[in-house]
């Protein structure tokens, strides 16, 4: 099988190793830098097992920046470009998934093409519609970042949205299912088929529950945190009760990173002409949780803050959206110096605040220091950091 993957983030790149094992894989990327990478069997991204799979000379991959070339052969395209949430709008921006219809669309028009990419509710369907075709596809992702290609090769679910009164889609959606199963190491993976706007309700109703989840254990860390209680005790006995388990339960300084701020964003957006009350105090209690830890930092007066990783999660490079940033802004509005440690960044500065690479000199200028998340590299100066991680996970 002939596939053309657009796109080489998480999504992009973790597809495009996964369904290369076993078909011939032409990747698209508009930054000649990663393509190079890719083609010298190097990820662009950081995934330990991305990492290793490139190795493989059993891979039939290659990349390039010429996206028609790619498109003119392909019987499946596979569009996984960002689509970041446009605050203004209030709405995704899908112009780099519109543009990459339309020129597929030209250039192979018999070509399937499946979205990959998160798009708002009823999208799909308006595609298909515009250009009066059934040869659109949409199969929701659910991955984590750094470890894309591990929830491909060990997916929760498959789930493909395809027109339902086209027997051939029907048939195309099954196709695809049956060549990520081929690559997948897992068995028996649960599989739904549905209309493809459901689908795209799946995938952004998935991701404002964690992030309701997320915001629960939050506000009962605030909660604890306020009243002087024990919050590890007070969860540890909430999630005995098997019906909510012991799992998503660290406290954090809000949820973040690439997919949970847009996606339930652009889900109340979808609200828009729909009573709820839940969807709405979701958004809110994300930005709540934020204003109540910068005003715990400012409560402690601190001179300078340290701020120690920019990352949402430990083997991630994505900083998207985290959590931290949005106390940084606040503590730093207020008149309270900031420095960076993220050795993943090149630059010298952040948004105004210097960047510290050497981990040492960074905990030697600061008298305060903020974590999301705590790393045994923070243990000398524990003493000086403020983190809500109770269970050392993410």
């Amino acid at each position: 099988m002939r596939i053309t993957v657009v796109g080489t983030g998480y999504v992009g790149l973790s597809n495009s190793v996964l369904l290369s094992q076993y078909n011939d894989v032409t990747a698209v990327d508009i930054v000649p830098e990663k393509v190079d990478m890719i083609n010298k069997r190097q990820s662009p991204i950081v995934d330990k097992e991305i990492e290793e799979y490139l190795k493989k000379d059993s891979l039939r991959l290659r990349a390039t920046t010429d996206a028609i070339s790619a498109y003119e052969n392909a019987e499946f395209i596979i569009v996984s470009t960002p689509t970041n949430y446009d605050e203004k709008l209030n709405y995704f921006d899908t112009s780099s998934v519109r543009s990459v219809v339309e020129q597929a669309r030209k250039v192979n028009p018999d070509a399937y093409i499946i979205i990959k990419s998160t798009i708002p509710v009823g999208y799909t369907s308006d595609l298909m519609d515009e250009y009066e075709t059934d040869h659109i596809l949409f199969s929701p992702e659910f991955l984590r970042e750094g470890k894309a290609l591990y929830d491909n090769l060990y997916p929760s679910r498959i789930i493909v949205g395809y027109n339902t009164d086209s027997e051939e889609a029907e048939e195309k959606a099954h196709i695809f299912t049956d060549l990520l199963k081929q690559g997948a190491l897992k068995k028996d993976i649960p599989t739904l088929f549905m209309n493809t706007t459901e689908a795209e309700s799946v995938k952004l109703f998935a991701n404002t529950y964690l992030a309701l989840r997320v915001s629960f254990f939050n506000e009962l860390d605030t909660y604890a945190e306020v009243r002087g209680l024990n919050t590890k005790n007070i969860i540890d006995g909430v999630c005995l009760d098997p019906r909510i388990g012991d799992f998503y339960n660290n406290p954090s300084f809000g949820y973040g990173g690439y997919c949970l701020p847009k996606d339930t964003k652009q889900l109340l957006a979808n609200y828009e002409d729909v009573p709820n009350n839940l969807i709405t105090a979701i958004v809110d209690a994300n930005r709540t949780r934020k204003d109540y830890i910068a005003d715990r930092i400012w409560a402690l007066q601190p001179k300078k803050v340290g701020v120690y990783r920019l990352t949402m999660k430990a083997g991630s490079d994505n900083f998207r959206q985290s959590a931290i940033q949005g106390i940084m802004k606040r503590i730093k509005s207020r008149g309270i110096e900031c420095v960076v440690y993220e050795p993943t960044l090149k630059e010298d500065s952040f948004f105004n605040s210097k960047v510290i690479n050497d981990l040492n000199e960074f905990k030697k200028e600061c008298d305060f220091i903020i974590a999301n998340r705590l790393t045994p590299e923070l243990s000398d100066v524990v003493d000086k950091v403020y983190t809500r991680d109770l269970f050392g996970n993410e």
